[in-house]
């Protein structure tokens, strides 16, 4: 998976265009953040993935209702259409994107 770190929070509205993106709100003092990361990128999928973390840009996260990290958010053409908080598994994640 193609990991992007979100540096501008108005280049995410560009990002999210594309047929599928996966948004990982996160914090780096977060435990269940870190063990997360790994699973991101030997996941195999297409997905590209926008990592934003809550501490930086906070409303963006407060836009998506981001209450409790980590949080992922899989956007297909920019409209939310799953929605998973809280650690998941290399094969539980794969499934998460089909």
């Amino acid at each position: 998976m193609e990991i992007i770190h979100l540096e501008r929070e108005e280049k995410f509205k560009e990002l999210i265009k594309a047929d599928k993106i996966l948004v990982d709100f996160y914090a780096n003092w977060c435990g269940p953040c870190k063990m997360l990361a790994p699973v991101l990128e030997k996941a195999e999928s297409e997905v590209k993935v926008i990592k934003v973390d809550t501490d930086e840009f906070e409303d963006l996260s407060r836009e998506y209702g981001v209450m409790s990290i980590p949080t992922l958010v899989l956007l297909e053409h920019g409209k939310e259409v799953k929605r998973n908080i809280g650690f998941i598994d290399k094969n539980s994640l794969e499934n998460f994107l089909k």
